[in-house]
């Protein structure tokens, strides 16, 4: 049976993927557990962290509300609010700026019809330009889901990204579900 905390509801899953995080540390220290609890519950709510989901991290870690903002809302990685089902993480630092992620970034917000931080009317991508992602040697490039997609240089290899991503032909590896 899940469990309703703050009006938010973890999967049992879920729960008890924080309790094992929580498990690692020692007694007084579940707050260390605090980021991966951020990850279950951003997986658990469809890509982003509502202040429901804070407030409920907050409770099973016995700590104050607050805490779980700050670390929430200083740690980019972290949705705030809802999301697409593909979040388009461009790296838009230096070496990729210089191998084109600029024009990606046009070339997506021109196609999807957004800009940056927005959703698209279907509900299907967000773009969020990022920092870096340590992929450098192979930009331009961006992440969805903690996959890399790169070498994304030409107006061809995007449309062809895009195209895979709307009809489910990129799915996460099973390692990273």
């Amino acid at each position: 049976m899940a469990e309703t905390i703050n009006a938010f509801q973890f999967s049992n899953k879920a729960l008890a993927e924080i309790q094992r995080y929580i498990s690692h540390y020692p007694e007084g220290r579940q707050k260390s557990a605090l980021l991966p609890a951020l990850h279950v519950a951003q997986a658990e709510n469809n890509g982003w962290v509502s202040p429901e989901a804070m407030d409920a991290i907050a409770e099973i870690l016995n700590i104050q509300p607050i805490e779980v903002y700050e670390v929430a809302t200083f740690y980019t990685m972290f949705n705030l609010q809802p999301v697409g089902k593909h979040v388009l993480e461009v790296c838009r630092t230096g070496p990729c700026c210089l191998r084109g992620a600029d024009q990606m970034i046009d070339l997506i917000k021109q196609k999807l019809n957004i800009e940056e931080g927005e959703t698209t009317a279907d509900g299907m991508f967000t773009l969020k330009p990022v920092e870096c992602l340590a992929s450098c040697g192979t930009g331009p490039m961006l992440q969805v889901r903690e996959t890399y997609y790169e070498n994304l240089d030409s107006e061809e290899a995007l449309d062809r990204f895009l195209e895979m991503m709307r009809n489910k032909e990129v799915e996460t590896p099973e390692w990273k579900k």
